[in-house]
């Protein structure tokens, strides 16, 4: 019984060294290994590191946009060189980064690129093995595995005095180091489902998420090197709704059973869309645009580049009153 035990457990350790194996050789030579320049009065000077995935063979590269923030100016300034684990190196340019997504697009001076399978984080389970490769303090190819440790964690990101929540972020424990962020992290068809951005701790790694909403930032960014967002000019958190407000809203609505809470307004900006549609701190917003409202997430997924121009209503509760006002968001400038 023992010798039959662990046969099968040798059986199941060979199987899952051959999924990682496989990995490895279909996508390693998708993945770049970065060096980030900045000018300098001195010249160009190294900036950072990082690592990077093939999008397309004509030289379109996809990366975290922190792992380029470095280079001075604008984004689209920036500069560096990208690495292969066949040997060639070619010069790129940043197309552009988009900090509210840590996402950036870069445009490699070379061709015959091995582009990566984009996968779709949203079919990922959480026990599913996943694989990282990138270059963690500069070692070029590098690759752990381990599995989907959560999902839909939520990361915090930051241009100027804008805050954002990166939606759906995977979890892993796959290991990653400082210069793996930009890299790939793949399912075991050596799909890219995410891209490595955070280390939170030991055993403890952050994805942005390869999905729709993502593939649309990739596009705008490849397309116009920036990505159109909406802006309303509030600062917010969840709140539990009060007893009799959450009895009020049972059965009514767009989502047509009780709700627990919205999202209360702790500062409105001066001079913004929702100063001028009548919107104070305190005001708990339950619906938007027809939309139920419970977390700040629920806000932000909205303010999309359509959302600009149009005017929404907007059902607050004020106090112990409801109110019906109208809101209309303008593009938020970089």
């Amino acid at each position: 019984m023992i010798a039959e035990a662990e046969a099968r457990e040798a059986h199941a350790l060979d199987a899952y060294s051959r999924v990682v194996v496989e990995v490895a050789e279909r996508l390693a030579p998708s993945v770049a290994n970065l060096r980030v320049m900045r000018r300098s009065r001195g010249g160009q000077v190294p900036a950072g590191a990082g690592s990077a995935v093939a999008l397309t063979p004509d030289g379109f590269l996809l990366t975290s946009a922190h792992v380029v923030a470095a280079s001075a100016g604008p984004a689209s300034s920036g500069t560096g060189r990208a690495s292969f684990v066949d040997g060639r190196e070619f010069s790129f340019r940043v197309v552009g980064a988009d900090r509210l997504s840590d996402l950036a697009v870069l445009r490699a001076d070379g061709g015959g690129l091995v582009p990566a399978e984009l996968g779709e984080a949203e079919h990922l389970k959480v026990g599913q093995l996943v694989v990282a490769i990138g270059n963690p303090n500069g070692f070029a190819g590098s690759v752990t595995a381990g599995v989907v440790s959560a999902l839909g964690r939520s990361l915090p990101a930051r241009a100027g005095r804008t805050l954002r929540y990166i939606d759906n972020v995977i979890q892993t424990d796959a290991a990653l180091n400082l210069g793996n962020s930009g890299g790939a992290l793949a399912d075991s068809s050596a799909r890219v489902v995410g891209v490595n951005t955070a280390v939170a701790g030991v055993g403890l790694g952050l994805a942005v998420p390869v999905n729709a909403a993502t593939r649309q930032i990739i596009g705008a960014l490849m397309r116009d090197g920036r990505v159109r967002r909406a802006y309303v000019g509030i600062a917010g958190g969840s709140r539990p709704l009060p007893p009799k407000a959450r009895a009020s809203l049972a059965g009514t609505g767009p989502s047509q059973s009780a709700r627990a809470g919205g999202v209360e307004i702790v500062e409105v900006a001066p001079g913004s869309p929702a100063e001028r549609a009548g919107l104070r701190a305190e005001d708990l917003i339950v619906e938007l645009d027809g939309r139920a409202v419970q977390r700040v997430e629920d806000v932000q997924r909205v303010l999309t580049h359509e959302a600009i121009g149009r005017t929404w209503p907007i059902r607050v509760l004020r106090g112990e009153r409801w109110l019906a006002l109208e809101l209309s968001p303008v593009e938020l400038a970089e």
